[in-house]
């Protein structure tokens, strides 16, 4: 089995895929929901209901704040409690819609069976049709980002899609969710990504996936044997690979330029496996995104596990199902290892982006000290965008932000590779963040003059 993977760095964490092989099970109800109205890349979402206001599973409680936005459905039913502000995976503040939640009575026109609708029953389903669902359904990107789907599947005239890549890959230690969303909704699947295919007006589409998931291979390709239009690439097993410029260098070859570009410039339009499931369901199932799969994972949790969660459950809650908090100091990511964020509470709650809650023991979590750069040159070596992070870091923190826009800082995927792999231990992507944050916020400020 040939094995397709990108040509500049990349790292090989230990995998801990603990859960691979926990058949996902639905989560209890939270006896209140708590949902942040930014949960995507954009204007935060407006509300359209008030204190007091019944809702159902399916209603919608907040519609798009701008164009490059996304509406919010309750998950739950019951009473609005109130809306306020509470803490998200960022740390900071935000607006939410509490929902005090009573019973688990659902809107009229929701699909609840199993049964599979296809493309080919429904003619009726033009490429404007799809999008149209697809938007009016809430559904952002579901691997994190939060970028809003319909953006992607309408580029600008001067970029020409040719193809859907899903991003099956799941390269974070650790997360489990998409693996198990691959094995138990591989059909679903496969018409959310025929559906993506035909919104974005192309032939060709690609799942690549990383070749430590041998059965999901072998069962979408079982799966697509006969159809020329779909094809299943296996992916040699390399950390970040689930960057979309990674992943796009990786299954078609070409390469993704600097920013402003962006993957369908060269080509290619990029959708991660949870977001095809959920374009199937809103558009066959006239179903809106209101809960996804997460995995709740670590080393010390008796009982990790893959969930099927309602967008607004708490972290604390997820945890409890996993046996509890372990003894000692832990950790609680909103992610993996890599990329995720810390949270400062486990009442943060699940959004549309929460792949996975990771527990992290202290040893696994503390920081080693740091010393002195010893010029070894490995985090070039292993930088997936072919950057200089040793002299990024050093570039924001002395504060030279135009060299360091320059030296195309805004470039960085933000993966932690080059962090990871430091033998001195240095605070290198923390330092880029920052200088990435100042230089894009002095590009915006010039861009508006």
């Amino acid at each position: 089995m040939k094995l397709h993977t990108f040509k500049i760095g990349g790292i090989h964490p230990e995998e801990n895929k603990l859960t691979s092989e926990v058949t996902t099970r639905p989560a209890e109800l939270p006896k209140v929901a708590v949902f942040p109205l930014s949960q995507h890349i954009g204007a935060p979402a407006k509300p359209v209901v008030a204190r007091g206001d019944k809702v159902k599973v399916g209603t919608l409680i907040a519609e798009a704040g701008g164009f490059v936005s996304a509406p919010i459905f309750s998950s739950v039913s019951g009473t609005v409690l109130k809306i306020d502000t509470s803490i998200d995976a960022t740390g900071y503040r935000v607006p939410c819609i509490f929902v005090n939640v009573e019973g688990d009575e659902w809107e009229d026109g929701i699909d609840r069976t199993d049964k599979l609708e296809t493309l080919a029953a429904h003619p009726e389903l033009t490429p404007e049709a799809i999008i149209g669902c697809v938007k009016s359904a809430g559904i952002t990107g579901m691997g994190g980002a939060g970028f809003p789907t319909f953006i992607k599947l309408t580029p600008p005239p001067t970029a020409k899609a040719e193809c859907v890549i899903i991003n099956a890959v799941e390269c974070e230690p650790y997360i489990t969710s998409d693996y198990r969303l691959m094995m138990e909704h591989a059909d679903e699947i496969l018409v959310g990504l025929e559906l993506l295919m035909k919104a974005a007006k192309v032939e060709k589409g690609y799942i690549g996936i990383e070749n430590n998931k041998p059965e999901a291979i072998e069962l979408l390709q079982q799966k697509t044997a006969g159809n020329d239009n779909i094809e299943v690439v296996p992916l040699a097993m390399k950390y970040p690979q689930g960057g979309e410029k990674q992943l796009v260098d990786a299954v078609i070859g070409r390469q993704v330029p600097a920013p402003p570009a962006i993957p369908v410039n060269v080509g290619a339009i990029v959708q991660n496996v949870g977001t095809a499931f959920a374009v199937y369901q809103a558009v066959m199932k006239h179903k809106p995104l209101f809960e996804r799969y997460t995995t709740v994972t670590g080393k010390k949790l008796q009982r990790p596990g893959n969930f099927l969660v309602r967008m607004g459950t708490p972290f604390g809650q997820l945890i409890d199902c996993c046996g509890g908090m372990p003894e000692g100091d832990n950790k609680v990511l909103a992610g993996g290892p890599m990329m995720g964020k810390a949270v400062s509470s486990v009442d943060v709650p699940v959004c549309k982006g929460t792949n996975s809650v990771t527990v992290l023991t202290d040893a696994d979590a503390r920081r080693k000290p740091v010393e002195p750069c010893i010029r070894c040159g490995k985090c070039v070596d292993v930088c997936p965008m072919g950057l200089e992070p040793y002299l990024l870091a050093t570039l924001s923190s002395l504060h030279r932000w135009e060299q360091a826009e320059q030296e195309d800082i805004v470039s960085c995927i933000s993966c932690g590779s080059c962090q990871f792999t430091c033998p001195a231990h240095r605070p290198l992507l923390d330092n880029i963040l920052l200088g990435k944050g100042q230089v894009m916020a002095i590009i915006k400020s010039r861009n508006q003059k």
